[in-house]
Order: C-alpha cells, then structure tokens, then sequence
C-alpha cells in the first residue's frame, strides 16, 4: 500500500469515539496552547504586515486578535504566521518542528465557514498531527539535519489531512489532497531569525487547507505514488537511503504521537533548541544568586544538531535574538527569566548583556555528557572571577514530553499572558473555559467570535 493510501485510510476511518481520554486531554492542550500563542503574536510585524498585504479578501474567518474578517484560505496564511511569530508555539520530539501550528489555523479559518463541532475538530487534529508525525518518522532526522524546515515541510500534510478530515472528504480525495500538499511542501532553516520563518506556517496553513478544498471539487494529482515516485517527496527532500516508510507506517497510533511522546510546551518564546540550556541558566540564577559582573566565563553545552542553528554570538535583530543561545542564556543569568519583552524594542542590544555575551561559549556536547540518544540535554558551567565554578544540567527541559509535562496552573497562566496582549478578561477567561470543555462545543464559532476583538 503507498503512504498515501495508507494515510487517506486512516484519516477517513478515524472517529471521534476511537480517541482515548489521554488523546482528548492533549488536544486540548495543543488548542489551548495554539490560541494563546496565535493572540500574543496578532500584532507582531510579520502578521501585521501579511494583513496588510491581503486586505483585499472578505470572508467569514476571523483574524484573531483583531477586528477583522477575512476569507478562510487568507484566514490560515495570517493567522498560522501569528501563531509562529513569537517562537512559543508547541515541539513534538518526533517531527523536530511544531505540531499543532501548520494544522490549527486552517481547522480555526475552515471552522469559521462551516459549523464544526468540537468532536469532529478535535478527531481531525490527531489524525492531522498522526499524519506529520508519522511522516516525520519516515525522514527525520537526515530531513532536519539537511536543512528543511519540518513544521512546515511535514506539516503541510497535517494541515491537508485534517482540513480533509473536517471537510469530510472520500478516501479517494483525501488521497488527491495529501498529493496535492507535497507540492506545496516548502521551507528553509536559512531564514530562521526573519519574518519568513513564521510566514512558513502560515503559507503551510493555507497550503492545507487549499489542497483539502481543492480535491473537494475535483482537482487532480498523482494519487498512486506522489510520496515514492523517483522524483515524489521522500527521493527529492531526503535522498535514497535517507528514509524509512515502514518505520512510519508501522508506528500509525502505536502509541498516536500526540499521546507519546507528546506535546511540548515552551516556557520561554524563543527557539525551543535553546531552552535546556535557559533551564540550567534560571536553575543556577535561583540557587546561587550569581552577581553577571562576578562572572569570568560561561560554557554552554547543548546537541549539536541544535547548535547548528542557535549559535548566535551577535543576534541582529530581535527575531533573530530567539534563535542566540548566548543570548537567550545571557538573559537568564542576568534576569532569571526569558520574557517576550526581551525581543522587543532592541532589547537584545542591552549594553549589560552585550558585555555578558562576550564571556559565553557554547559548543556541542559529548557522549559522556549525554547519552547518545538524547538530544534534548543541556549543561551551562559558570567559572567567577574568584575561581568559584557552579554547574547545572537538564536531561530535557520541563514540559518536553507528555512523561515530564508542564503543570496545568503554569498552562493557563502562560494562555492568560499571551491571550491578554489582545483580549480583554472577560474575553480571556470565556474562552479558557471553552477550550477546556471543548469537545462539548456544538459550534466552534463560539469560541472564535470571542478571539476578535471590538
């Protein structure tokens, strides 16, 4: 059976009624998460500027955090570049990107066209996040390590699968709409630290959604092989020898991914690859109260995969500041905390953590550091100008994975400080208690008329 097959049958078998209750409650953990983050970044120049940009569409989907309406399709560019714009989206282990951005927007535009209930949401949200996850494990990590941007280059599928799943799509379609996407399939890790990296969900949002509304009615495309084909997905992205199908199909909801391992939830917004080493740094902040003036030097240890991409001595910009480990871990020697405001308004030029920075080295660790097999470890040593040395490590960070999951009272104060950069608190606590009862929701246009502001 071809992947495409075999994923179009599991979407369209997949019901409401197979999920088990871990299932559900990590939904709704991922919605939660997705709406706060999406609000916190509906005035971020990449989605205010993307707005901008398509104010010629009218429609019925709203743009959250706004006053706005627009189409659907122009719905899920704006609002999944929103959800991505402040890097504090969820990670999933298996995907090495996040999982609930690239499929979320496009199920929150398509549920504003159409009256969706929270069941038939939340069943086409795991079969969309089964579906990059699987895919994930087919390619990863030679597609990561290459270059390709997984949220979006896997994603794309996710979003597809489910806008399919909500659209109630034949097997046959949904097969049409999976091909469809891995035309559409795109970005790059050479524009992480710019506007673009976000508009990579965006456009994987609506890329989705579009594949999903175009095999509705009729559109074509190669069904029997898109993904195997000597020139389909799998050959062109990874390479021969450089993917595994069975290793995916075999793990189809054994367990399903968005149980185990999990959603990752981020307590700093910035790149999640950075965030073991802000733990140690906030660890050894609180437990030694270390003066930044004291210090003589600072090393930093994370995976080498992940230093590829976060070692930043110098950030440019404030975007790509979440992208700097040395800034990142600057902050939180020098602050105890990595906040939004900390890429904001030139903040990473603070003169204070400019000089910090220069005593930072970051490099990648070593098997006697870590096992083989984690890549989600990291280690700070701190060395004081009086000889003094204090060291912290994490084998991952807090919320990493369902077995080590971020406490429920930090989950909705993170919704409540991201919700209240838009909403006011009336708005804000409605919506938190649709969101947990969320599968009781006949329309989820009730939720979403809360998500635009007056």
């Amino acid at each position: 059976m071809s992947i495409g097959n075999f994923f179009a049958s599991k979407v369209t078998e997949l019901e409401f009624k197979d999920l088990s209750s871990e299932m559900l409650h990590w939904a709704k953990v991922g919605i939660l998460d997705t709406v706060g983050v999406t609000l916190a970044g509906a005035n971020e120049p990449c989605a205010t500027i993307l707005s901008e940009v398509l104010t010629g569409s009218s429609g019925p989907a709203v743009i959250f955090g706004t006053n706005r309406s627009c189409s659907a399709l122009d719905a899920a560019f704006i609002n999944g570049t929103a959800s991505h714009a402040l890097d504090f989206d969820d990670c999933n282990n298996t995907m090495g990107g996040h999982p609930s951005v690239p499929i979320l927007p496009a199920l929150f535009a398509l549920a504003d066209e159409i009256k969706v209930s929270g069941k038939d949401f939340i069943t086409a949200y795991v079969a969309g996040f089964e579906v990059e996850t699987k895919l994930a494990m087919m390619v990863n990590f030679h597609h990561y390590s290459k270059g390709w941007h997984p949220t979006t280059t896997l994603g794309v599928f996710g979003s597809a699968a489910a806008c399919s799943k909500l659209l109630k799509l034949t097997h046959e379609q949904t097969k049409v709409a999976l091909a469809i996407a891995a035309s559409g399939a795109s970005g790059l890790k050479a524009n992480f630290g710019s506007m673009t990296k976000p508009m990579h969900i965006g456009r994987c949002a609506r890329e989705g959604l579009l594949a999903a509304k175009l095999a509705k009615q009729g559109f074509t495309a190669n069904v029997v092989d898109v993904f195997e084909h000597p020139q389909g997905f799998l050959e062109v992205y990874n390479g021969a020898g450089n993917y595994d199908i069975d290793k995916g199909l075999q793990a189809w909801g054994a367990p399903f991914d968005i149980v185990k391992p999990g959603i990752a939830i981020k307590q700093y917004p910035c790149c999640g690859s950075t965030h073991p080493a802000i733990d140690c740094a906030i660890e050894l902040f609180q437990s030694q109260q270390i003066n930044v003036d004291e210090i003589e030097l600072v090393n930093i240890w994370i995976h080498e995969r992940r230093l590829k991409h976060t070692n930043r001595p110098l950030p440019k910009s404030e975007l790509d500041a979440k992208f700097s480990v040395q800034y990142v871990v600057a902050r939180a020697l020098a602050d105890g905390c990595v906040a939004i405001e900390h890429f904001e308004e030139s903040q990473y030029s603070d003169p204070k953590i400019l000089s910090l920075m220069q005593k930072i080295q970051a490099a990648p660790y070593g098997d006697k550091q870590f096992s083989p097999d984690n890549h989600f470890g990291g280690e700070v040593r701190i060395q004081l100008k009086d000889g003094r040395v204090f060291e912290a490590k994490v084998q991952e960070p807090l919320g990493r994975t369902s077995d080590n999951p971020l406490p429920k009272n930090r989950l909705q104060a993170k919704f409540e400080l991201c919700a209240r950069r838009v909403l006011a608190q009336d708005a804000i606590t409605h919506a938190y208690e649709f969101i947990t009862e969320f599968e009781s929701l006949e329309d989820i246009r009730d939720l979403t008329l809360l998500l635009k502001i007056n």
